[in-house]
């Protein structure tokens, strides 16, 4: 699934960037950020973009 970042910049996420959401967890989404690294972040900062795409939920 394809979301955009809505919320405000981070230092490592940025405003109006589309990410890809590699799995979501609880209902969190877990995207690669600009660090490079694979971190958790509400969905409520979000837009899903294109939900056509299939994530693995975890519990």
């Amino acid at each position: 699934m394809t979301v955009r970042y809505i919320g405000k910049r981070e230092a490592d996420i940025i405003p109006n960037k589309e990410y890809e959401v590699i799995s979501i967890e609880r209902g969190w989404y877990r995207i690669v950020d600009e660090s490079g690294e694979d971190y958790l972040y509400g969905p409520s900062h979000f837009e899903i973009v294109d939900a056509s795409r299939g994530e693995k939920a975890t519990a």
